[in-house]
């Protein structure tokens, strides 16, 4: 998406923080919300109305006191913001927010699937660093093959000017304003790289799209895995499926892990990849008026003969959670991994004068009538990756804070497994940590400056745990004893008195 991405301490490129982390978004024009408040206000009858012109004439009041009799002279549209954050901040509800311009910029970014600019998330210190570096822009990562990444501009890199300008004393409004811009057009940026190296880039500015999906074949298996949910997402996965069709695949791995989710209407167009008909989402409303129900068309995309598994975790949210959730009430797939986030709920965005907010309008329910809001999707089989011991996590940021890892990947930029295991097993010996961590902590870091591979089967236990259910045969047997959500629900309920009585 855009340049940047935030949080309370850094802007970062992508819309991935824990309040935006796992937002299903609709879009709505302002009008909406007018005809909303209406309807709310007539179904609450004459007191309420009655309250909500008392407060609306009591913050109009204090707004303009404030601005007559305030020691100094105050900036309309700072109270104006100050107030937004104030009421989005009563509802307690972490999806529901004021956006600032910037914000509404990067939420476009990322909806409408690309945009303008040079392909780097980045971040800024709107504090003083505690290493004591000026608050330069760094480099969290490039977007693989954009203009950034063919550079060479790697992770923990600084981008201390920007056409001349110092990033150092410059906004991240203002970063984005001079990185973004007219594909074709060039910026030149002065990079920052340890301690002493700087050297100019000149990037030209392309068309970047929010990655999405990339896949595989795993032999005769498909391999497809979603990022997020953008307008490109369901074209990049039926480009997927199409090539796995031409190469006469047997079975299907959809990853949905770490998938934060995005647009409802992309998340039913996947969905509707795999379902021959039928229901995918309900989403239930405070106005009865906007319910709505969403089925697939006729004639799926992935055969009803090939055996689909579906891989989540704790990051699977929102829109991965109404697929994982569809094709598994459905009986279409078989859910591998770790329980999901639990995000059921909807959210609009709404323009304003350059500003906007998104607001929490509805529910989801999966097709068998459930709502996974703060429980998630619990998988049919549960693999987790190896825990890790309080000692362990000590060494572990030995290990780091020692910047070993990035020093081994800096003097062996393509260096080979026996390379990585030998390296792998030294740091095994001096900290006594899981030797498999240590593999894939080294595999990550060599990757981070290159095309990283689409997966990593040596590594991935819950992905070794799916290719194993398709080659021993089980599957049919698997999903012949998979349960709806709703039954799943159901026993829960029915084991709490007993738990509880015990």
């Amino acid at each position: 998406m855009s340049d940047i991405k935030r949080d309370k301490s850094f802007t970062w490129v992508w819309v991935s923080t824990t309040v935006l982390l796992c937002v299903l978004f609709t879009f709505a024009i302002i009008p909406s919300v007018a005809a909303q408040g209406g309807n709310n206000s007539t179904s609450s009858g004459t007191n309420q109305t009655q309250q909500n012109r008392r407060y609306n004439s009591i913050m109009q009041n204090v707004f303009d006191f404030i601005q007559r009799n305030y020691v100094d002279e105050v900036d309309a549209k700072a109270l104006f913001e100050g107030a937004m954050n104030g009421m989005f901040g009563a509802l307690e509800d972490p999806y529901s927010s004021f956006l600032s311009e910037s914000d509404m910029t990067d939420m476009n970014d990322t909806t409408q699937g690309s945009f303008g600019g040079v392909g780097l998330n980045i971040t800024k210190a709107v504090s003083p660093r505690p290493d004591g570096k000026p608050m330069w822009v760094e480099v969290a990562s490039p977007i693989e093959d954009t203009p950034g990444w063919r550079a060479g501009i790697n992770p923990g890199d600084f981008i201390v000017e920007i056409d001349g300008t110092p990033t150092e004393k410059i906004t991240m409004d203002e970063v984005l304003g001079k990185l973004r811009g007219t594909p074709g057009t060039n910026v030149k940026l002065l990079i920052r790289r340890g301690e002493r190296l700087e050297f100019p880039v000149t990037l030209t500015r392309a068309v970047i799209e929010v990655p999405t999906a990339k896949h595989a074949m795993i032999g005769d298996i498909g391999y497809l895995k979603l990022l997020t949910f953008t307008p490109m997402t369901v074209d990049r996965a039926r480009d997927a499926i199409n090539e796995f069709r031409s190469k006469n695949f047997k079975g299907m791995i959809l990853d949905l892990r770490n998938n934060y989710g995005g647009l409802l209407n992309s998340a039913v167009d996947v969905s509707d990849l795999f379902l021959d008909g039928g229901p995918v989402v309900s989403i239930k409303s405070r106005i009865a008026s906007e319910n709505r129900n969403y089925n697939a068309r006729r004639s799926s995309l992935v055969p009803d003969n090939v055996p689909v598994i579906v891989l989540i975790n704790r990051g699977s949210a929102s829109a991965s959670e109404i697929v994982a959730g569809a094709l598994k009430d459905r009986g279409r797939a078989y859910l591998v991994g770790e329980r999901t986030f639990g995000k059921g709920s909807v959210q609009q965005v709404y323009p304003l004068d350059g500003t906007g907010f998104r607001l929490t309008t509805a529910r989801y329910y999966t097709p068998s009538d459930v709502n996974i809001d703060r429980i998630g999707i619990p998988p049919d089989r549960e693999v987790n990756f190896p825990e890790y011991t309080e000692e362990d996590a000590i060494k572990l940021n030995e290990l780091i804070n020692a910047n070993r890892i990035p020093e081994f990947a800096e003097r062996n930029p393509h260096a080979n497994t026996a390379q990585i295991e030998a390296f792998a097993v030294s740091l095994e010996n001096e900290y006594h940590l899981d030797i498999s961590l240590l593999k894939r902590m080294i595999r990550n870091e060599l990757n981070r400056t290159i095309i990283a591979p689409v997966y990593d089967l040596e590594y991935d236990v819950q992905l070794q745990e799916a290719i194993n259910i398709f080659q021993n045969g089980s599957y049919p047997a698997l999903m012949r004893n998979s349960k709806t959500l709703k039954v799943l629900q159901e026993e829960a309920e029915k084991e709490l008195p007993i738990a509880l009585a015990s």
